[in-house]
């Protein structure tokens, strides 16, 4: 029983004499102070003399415990099990979207045993326990994968791609997926190619809290991604998350423009270098652009092909050419992408190698650690020695939407791809991704309410 808590020593003794588990409810009492919670397990690098306790409010506490600390018993633990409520039944003239479930924090549940986040939704747990989504559409769920974000790897992506266009096969008008924030951006910029000018919406939605913690953002994402999915005038592979901290608004975001730029906010996503589609507010869905591929129209292209022998390498000062050339080989990778300072540069040591990796046959694209703005490699003269090295700008794309269109155009082409026509696909704007203004957009102008 105490093995399982990971104490040792004088806490582990006081727990085993009162017969204390995982997840039994105790109070503790210390120098006249009085706490009631539920006893946790040790984290790996916790302080040995310390016992964790969930409080009744979900915060964590730890308590030093010594001879003249007092601990009771209060009862023991319950396994947690979580009814969800029947899902609503179908209402005739309402779209049909599909729910595909991938993993991440939206389909996850907090256990309090040990306060880690573990999966335990399935995607139609998800409708049943948001209701309101009934009203929306007529929702069907499907379980694709149970993956971590941060293990999505392109043969994911693949299969993700494949599922959708067999949804719009059999004639839904909306889909939404369930993803990991962590590398949700990736997702999106690889769906966006492999599923271009889609007939209806492709929504990826997520949530930075899990969906039984009260400040939880998982039922408002939700919700607006089947609005969108079900109701919204444009077809293309979005983002839907919150746009602030609080309820105000959830934001969808292109999914060759969106990144996540905060680790915990529930305002983490934000559009770089364009505008989101459209707002959620409590007044309705409302659009911010009038450019985009309208639900419905045609040119429909499905390629879900991805070259994994691309890298995203991201320069530093002090670096050594020698690293990338050593990349390269011992990789066999057939392009680069740079993340290069500024306007687009890496030290001008590095312009023998890039030279040779384009003799090579190397693709190696710029791109900027800068957030906002775009490439111009014209202004200094390092970037034109770099551009004649053959470096080639990717103006304003994305360092991780450059990453993945790389990934796609080697997978498109195949293997005796010619450098040109590399160049030339990379340098075209196929969903969204390259061009346009740059800099921070304004969200409320230009509205338009979607009825």
């Amino acid at each position: 029983m105490v093995s399982e808590l990971g104490y040792g020593g004088f806490v582990a003794e006081v727990l085993s004499g009162l017969g204390v588990g995982l997840g039994d409810e105790v109070e503790v009492v210390r120098n006249g102070l009085r706490l009631r919670g539920f006893v946790m397990a040790r984290y790996e690098y916790g302080a040995p003399d310390v016992l964790v306790l969930k409080l009744p409010n979900g915060y964590n506490i730890g308590v030093r415990i010594d001879a003249s600390t007092q601990i009771r018993k209060l009862s023991s633990a319950v396994a947690p099990s979580f009814n969800p409520p029947p899902p609503a039944p179908p209402r005739e003239n309402l779209p049909r979207v599909m729910i595909a479930n991938t993993g991440g924090t939206i389909a996850s549940r907090i256990d309090y045993r040990t306060g880690g986040v573990k999966p335990a939704l399935t995607a139609s747990d998800l409708v049943s326990i948001v209701p309101e989504i009934a009203e929306k559409a007529n929702v069907s769920t499907e379980i694709l994968m149970q993956v971590v974000s941060e293990n999505m790897t392109p043969t994911h992506w693949t299969e993700i791609a494949r599922k959708v266009d067999e949804f719009f096969r059999r004639g839904f008008d909306g889909v939404v997926i369930t993803h990991g924030t962590d590398t949700m951006g990736y997702t999106a910029a690889a769906l966006s190619f492999a599923l271009q000018n889609p007939p209806a919406p492709v929504v990826l939605v997520g949530a930075q809290r899990s969906s039984d913690r009260p400040s939880s953002d998982a039922a408002l994402n939700l919700l607006t991604a089947v609005e969108v999915a079900a109701c919204a005038p444009f077809a293309e592979v979005v983002v839907a998350m919150h746009g602030w901290h609080g309820d105000d608004n959830v934001l969808i975001h292109r999914g060759t423009r969106v990144v996540k730029l905060h680790t915990s906010s529930r305002g983490a996503f934000q559009s770089i270098n364009s505008s989101p589609l459209a707002v959620k507010t409590p007044q309705g869905l409302k659009l911010l652009t009038t450019s985009f591929h309208k639900r419905g129209e045609n040119g429909y292209m499905f390629q879900p092909v991805f070259d994994e022998r691309v890298m995203l390498v991201k320069f530093f000062p002090g670096m050594k050419p020698e690293a990338l050339e050593l990349l390269v080989e011992r990789m066999g990778l057939r392009g680069v992408i740079l993340e290069g300072t500024g306007l687009g540069h890496v030290a001008s040591s590095f312009v023998p190698v890039l030279k040779s990796l384009r003799e090579k046959g190397v693709f190696v694209g710029m791109t900027s650690q800068c957030r906002f703005g775009r490439v111009n490699m014209n202004v200094y003269e390092n970037g034109r020695d770099l551009m004649r090295a053959g470096v080639i700008p990717l103006d304003n794309m994305l360092p991780e939407t450059a990453l993945v269109k790389l990934m796609w155009v080697l997978g498109k082409l195949g293997q005796k791809a010619a450098y040109e026509e590399v160049k030339n696909l990379m340098l075209t704007d196929i969903c969204g991704e390259i061009g346009g203004r740059t800099g921070p957009q304004p969200l409320f102008t230009g509205e338009a309410e979607i009825v």
